[in-house]
């Protein structure tokens, strides 16, 4: 208990306070590809790749038409007093790899492929886009800039030129995300995309993420302001490219794992809400989560809650981490229901408990601690 009070302290002490009680449902992993269906789950976990016991692994996918319906159906059930449905930060990547080509090329080249692309290639998927939009308009759903691919692209095309097994197996399923901690591989995460430790891989990564972001302003039609790097790991090197870009407000766990370069070790920065970098972009670092399926079994409302209840009373905004994977449900179709049924009920519960709170995007939530008079109503 003291342990957990102490955390508590140091995450919600330093920074920005308001008198107003904004919720932030901050979801990573929208667009990018995990587990393509049952049938590659099965494979996978029949060639003895513990599968079922990572979550992503075994839950994740990209989001269905049913998935996206049945989420929306939720999140406009419910008003904050000024008459705003909760709303899903959804963090995106913008491509995913093109598996053909790269196999075409004999694993000598990466090919990517728009997320939107992606989608017309699986079931139930082909107006999931138009879904996403529907959501944007209705002020349900509205992405921000998550990275161009969630995929260590060096990184996993020299695994696959070397002809690494389980990596290859994956790639021939059509999938990249097998998680460290279930592979029998001795490598390092293919998911922290910006992991790099030179000044050759430093290059690399600014321009895919400049890519990245001029195809997301294709594809939405308007400018990320936000940012949240792949696995919360980044150089800090990349922050005047995203400034650049207007990149205004940048999103973590409180902690930024940071690439040192020319060194084989990264180093630990803490971060707390409303600092500011030496390009004036303003940290944005969640204080909550509410993870239904990491927790298989548990209630999460009531953990939840006591997150919110103890960000409040700091006078801090709760910045809830909610991943994409708590909504999916074309792999195991109790995991979407199961994490819907609770995300109705901490809803109603926050509705209750707090007749004040205010529902946010992450944008809006910066664009408030970025000018003080919003700070107070």
């Amino acid at each position: 208990m003291l342990r957990e009070y102490l955390s508590r302290i140091v995450t919600n002490t330093p920074g920005w306070h308001t008198g107003r009680k904004i919720i932030v449902f901050d979801s990573d992993d929208w667009g990018s590809i995990r587990m393509p269906g049952k049938a590659a789950y099965d494979k996978l976990l029949a060639s003895g790749i513990r599968v079922d016991q990572c979550p992503y692994n075994r839950y994740d996918s990209l989001a269905s038409e049913e998935d996206l319906s049945s989420l929306f159906e939720v999140l406009s059930s419910f008003k904050d007093f000024s008459g705003n449905h909760p709303v899903i930060t959804a963090n995106c990547v913008v491509s995913n790899p093109d598996f053909d080509k790269i196999r075409e090329s004999g694993f000598n080249t990466y090919y990517q492929e728009w997320f939107p692309v992606t989608l017309q290639k699986y079931p139930n998927h082909s107006r999931s886009l138009q879904l996403w939009k529907e959501g944007i308009e209705r002020k349900l759903f509205h992405p921000e800039f998550h990275g161009r691919e969630h995929l260590h692209v060096s990184r996993w095309m020299q695994a696959l030129k070397q002809n690494m097994p389980e990596t290859r197996l994956a790639f021939d399923l059509q999938l990249f995300g097998l998680s460290t901690i279930i592979s029998n591989e001795n490598r390092k995460s293919y998911l922290a995309a910006y992991d790099v430790n030179d000044n050759e891989g430093l290059e690399q990564i600014k321009a895919i993420i400049l890519d990245g972001l001029a195809i997301f302003r294709q594809i939405f039609g308007y400018s990320s302001k936000t940012f949240i790097a792949p696995n919360y790991t980044w150089p800090t090197q990349i922050e005047q490219s995203l400034a650049d870009w207007d990149i205004r407000y940048l999103k973590g766990a409180i902690v930024q794992n940071s690439p040192v370069i020319n060194a084989s070790h990264n180093k630990k920065i803490r971060h707390f809400t409303g600092q500011k970098n030496s390009y004036n972009q303003i940290h944005i670092e969640r204080n909550g989560e509410f993870e239904p399926s990491f927790n298989y079994g548990k209630d999460s409302v009531d953990a939840t809650l006591a997150q919110i209840d103890k960000a409040f009373s700091w006078k801090k905004p709760a910045i809830l981490s909610v991943h994409r994977v708590n909504f999916i449900g074309g792999i195991e179709r109790s995991n979407r229901e199961r994490s819907l049924t609770q995300f109705r009920d901490l809803l109603s519960k926050i509705c209750r408990k707090w007749p004040d709170a205010e529902f946010m995007t992450a944008e809006m939530l910066g664009d408030v601690i970025s000018s003080p008079r919003k700070s107070r109503r």
